[in-house]
């Protein structure tokens, strides 16, 4: 077993065992977040993906981070969908999409806002990553992440914000302003998770 996933199987042992405080947070998007770790600019999480999570109504699944991403799948299978944008000018025709600024709130609730950048917007083939394979994602690559197959899955996702980078996503060209919430779980909701995930992770060991 390599170095990481030790340091990540501790983790998640003190959380199921209560000797970690640590809530799950259910975010729009339909997957569960561990936010594991935050030192500055970097952040450590597992990101769990099941058929019974679904993303919020109005939640735009193209979106872009402002911070570089490398995540590793631990168990499953997980689909990227890249989104190649180009930026329709004034007087153009073919706009597709409306770019966002996402601003987080430390209380949970993202303000997604409505920019004056209309794009054309053209989603390239979905990329797919089984247990065990890692891909990375630059900052301000838009792009969509499913759960691929009727199995759940999980990823081991390492962040670095980039200084002068905002959070984005695509809406409707006529989309106004509005607000997703995260929203935390509690600890049962949050234990019985990483029971889930640690059961599959020793299962995948095992294949």
């Amino acid at each position: 077993m390599d170095h990481e996933l030790e340091r990540t199987l501790v983790a998640l042992e003190e959380i199921a065992s209560g000797t970690r405080e640590l809530r799950a947070v259910r975010h729009p998007l339909g997957f569960l977040c561990l936010p594991l770790l935050r030192e500055g600019p970097h952040g450590i999480c597992v990101h769990l993906f099941d058929t019974d999570d679904h993303a919020e109504p109005d939640a735009s699944p193209m979106h872009a981070h402002s911070w570089e991403l490398r995540s590793r799948v631990l168990f499953g299978r997980v689909a990227n969908l890249p989104v190649r944008t180009g930026v329709v000018r004034d007087g153009e025709d073919g706009a597709t999409h409306r770019v966002f600024e996402v601003h987080s709130g430390s209380d949970g609730v993202d303000e997604i806002r409505p920019t004056s950048v209309l794009v054309r917007s053209e989603p390239g083939p979905a990329l797919v990553s089984s247990g065990g394979e890692t891909y990375t994602l630059a900052a301000g690559e838009f792009h969509a992440t499913a759960l691929e197959g009727a199995e759940p899955a999980a990823t081991l996702v390492h962040g670095m914000s980039v200084p002068g980078r905002l959070d984005l996503s695509l809406g409707p060209l006529d989309g106004g302003p509005r607000r997703t919430t995260r929203r935390l779980c509690d600890t049962a909701q949050t234990v019985r998770s990483v029971h889930t995930v640690l059961r599959r992770i020793d299962a995948q060991q095992r294949a």
